[in-house]
């Protein structure tokens, strides 16, 4: 009997679901994750999971590369960590942006998914907790690197042409701060935005608390050095 195309490209790995695709990708539980029509509250509690679940997704994504890109500066592969930077930092553009689909739910609205979500706050995402783990490691490998160059952080920008590598590993890592605080700063607007700034959070905290989060630096020290090189260049003149 001839074999038919359907033969040929039947799934043959093990799992769930009709196809290859779907057993590689888990779809049948990835898809199952969302509650369905018979449990909302609103129908938009599928957009408000699928934002979050995703940006579960792109920041554990981030923060392995983070992880891994500091075993490379320590293995001094620079250029590979800086692969694994761009990856990560592209990562959390994806997470930012999330939001804004938040922002497209009626603000009133909103406060019948608010009911269902207990205790649950942004404060007790896995992943964002990993990704403050796994930075200040990231930020001492740099600074091993750059004390074994016999570089002050200074001297890692005003000779950055002789040391590229290292001078592109500081602004990675500073990339990487920014976009952090971009997305404390964008979640804290969202926030605002859907249940206002004068109110308490689903744990008890509020939401002011989150304004005075946006100042805060991973790596305060390569934001200070902007400083140092503009009073450098007015003693220069």
């Amino acid at each position: 009997m001839a074999t038919t195309d359907q033969d040929e490209f039947a799934p043959i790995l093990p799992g769930a679901g009709g196809s290859d695709y779907e057993r590689y990708l888990r779809t049948d539980e990835l898809l199952a994750l969302q509650k369905g029509p018979d449990e909302w509250v609103h129908r938009d509690e599928l957009l408000f999971q699928t934002v979050h679940q995703s940006s579960e997704l792109w920041l554990k994504h981030a923060w392995v590369e983070v992880e891994e890109a500091t075993r490379l500066v320590d293995a001094r592969d620079v250029g590979a960590a800086l692969r694994l930077l761009r990856r990560a930092n592209e990562s959390l553009q994806y997470v930012i942006g999330f939001l804004k689909h938040l922002e497209l739910m009626s603000p009133w609205e909103y406060q019948e998914i608010r009911r269902v979500l207990g205790h649950g706050s942004g404060f007790d995402s896995p992943s964002f907790r990993e990704i403050r783990r796994v930075s200040p490691p990231l930020l001492d490998a740099f600074h091993a690197l750059r004390r074994e160059r016999g570089l002050s952080l200074l001297e890692v920008y005003t000779r950055g042409r002789e040391h590229e590598d290292l001078y592109q590993l500081a602004e990675a890592l500073t990339e990487w701060d920014e976009g952090v605080g971009v997305w404390r700063f964008r979640h804290f607007k969202v926030v605002a935005r859907i249940i206002g700034e004068d109110v308490v959070g689903t744990q008890g905290t509020p939401v002011e608390l989150l304004a005075g989060l946006i100042k805060h630096k991973m790596f305060p020290e390569l934001w200070a050095v902007r400083t140092e090189l503009t009073e450098l260049a007015r003693l220069s003149d």
